[in-house]
Parts: structure tokens; sequence; C-alpha cells
């Protein structure tokens, strides 16, 4: 009950990892940990909005104790182990065509270079927009077998488009070995068709469509050492989670899959 007496339904939301067991929503607003950066990061969703982005929550409030309120967005989120529909081309065309208009408009709004914006995931070349840098089906809201927003900005930083789509080709193609792959995602999934799906969909130039694969093995490189920090600092979630998903043999196998396909990848980018 709400101190006018008035009934709320507070409902707790799944799926991430970082913040697993602290975000709810309450009727049209989603709260939950707000990021060391909220004020800043706020401040860029406004922006988005401003500049005509209206696929990203809408900050409503941050409180004292460390937590903030977001507009929600309704629609489905898919979760690992993840459904067929998530994982069509159809879907995967919508995640790149979202990530073009994200880019898009983030290149108008800019990046405000004074903020201290997360190293977890960012691009080691920097860059003059901010990009999402973990677009993966968890963050992703589709409505009607398509893409209709982004979420969860956290870890959100200054960084190159391309940089960005490597990112989140990893996930949506994915760009893990056989073996990764038939663990989280349907069985049938043929990864250089689907990459050229998503740098189709995007826009990609043809100068970046050859950068793209070294891209990702430069992305996997960065996620790898995130995982490696979260779990030499003792996170039970990252540790369980590596024990669970293969160690860091899966690591090793993944980035010598990326190496082995790299040319590839390329001919059916450029094909």
């Amino acid at each position: 009950m709400t101190a006018d007496g008035e009934a709320t339904d507070r409902e707790a939301l799944v799926g991430g990892m970082v913040n697993a067991g602290a975000v709810f929503r309450t009727g049209a607003r989603v709260e939950r940990p707000a990021p060391p950066n909220a004020l800043a990061l706020h401040g860029h969703l406004h922006a988005l909005k401003e500049h005509g982005f209206d696929a990203a929550p809408t900050p409503v409030a941050l409180s004292a104790d460390g937590r903030e309120q977001l507009t929600f967005i309704p629609g489905n989120v898919a979760l690992p182990p993840f459904p067929q529909w998530v994982m069509t081309d159809t879907a995967l065309a919508s995640v790149g065509s979202l990530l073009r208009r994200l880019h898009e408009t983030s290149a108008a709004v800019g990046v405000d270079t004074r903020v201290k914006w997360p190293d977890d995931l960012a691009d080691p070349e920097g860059g003059t927009m901010l990009c999402h840098n973990d677009v993966c089906p968890e963050n992703v809201v589709f409505r009607d077998g398509h893409a209709a927003a982004l979420i969860d900005f956290d870890l959100a930083a200054p960084g190159r488009p391309l940089w960005d789509l490597a990112m989140a080709a990893r996930y949506w193609i994915p760009m893990v070995d056989p073996v990764s792959a038939a663990a989280f995602h349907p069985s049938g999934l043929v990864a250089p068709d689907r990459l050229r799906i998503l740098a189709d969909s995007y826009g990609l130039s043809s100068r970046e469509r050859v950068e793209l694969p070294g891209a990702v093995e430069q992305a996997t490189e960065v996620c790898r050492g995130f995982v490696a920090r979260r779990v030499a600092d003792g996170d039970p979630v990252y540790v369980r989670a590596l024990e669970e998903r293969g160690g860091w043999e899966r690591w090793d196998r993944i980035q010598n899959w990326l190496g082995a396909q790299r040319d590839t990848f390329t001919a059916a980018l450029l094909s």
C-alpha cells in the first residue's frame, strides 16, 4: 500500500547478472540500482529523447540511497537459453536497424568527455559518441518479433560505432564456437550468414566490413578481461557463471575459433 492507501504491485524483473534480484517494476516505472555516473547517463538519455530517439528508457528520478527510477518499456525480453523467436533473421535485422538509429542519434548528441564513463567494456580506441556496449538479448525489448527498444545503459562509454556493433555481434550471431553456441542458442544458426544480415541491416560500409571480424576478436578479448577482473575480485555471480560455462577453456576455444574463421567472416561480409 502507498501512504495514501492505494494498492501497489511491485514486480521483480528477472534477467541480467550485475543487478540480479535488485530490479523492480511498479506500474509504469522501473526501480533499480543507479550506476556511479547516473547523473551524466540520465542527461544523455534525456538528450537522446530530445533528438528523436524514443527507443530507450526515460529517467524519472534519482534517490540519495543510490536507486534510480526510469520509465518501463513494455514488450518481450528474451532470457537464456534463447528461444527461437528472438534468433530469427527478422529479429536480427531489426537489432541492426535499431543500433544504427541509436548511433546516429548518439553522434548528434555527442559525449561529455569530462565524465568518468565505465571502462569495463569500453572501446580501447575511444570515440566521440556514447556506445551502449551491452546490446545482448537480455537488453533488447521486442514487440511483434522486432527490436523496439534498448535498456540497461550502465556500461555505456565513448567508442566507435563499429565497436558497439562488434559487441552486439558476439551475442546475436553468436560469434562463438559451435559448442559454446549450443549451450544458449537454437540450433541451425549459420554465423557467416547472420553476420552479413547484421551488417546489411546496420548499413555497414565496405571498409568497416573488412574491419568487423577483427573488432569482434578485440571485443572478445575485452569481455574476457572483464570476466577475469570480476572473478579475481571474488564476484560470486561471475565465479559461478565461469564454472558453469566451461571455465577458461571455453574462452580459449572461442578465441581460437574466431581467429580460424576470420577469412570466412570477411568473405561473407563482402560477398
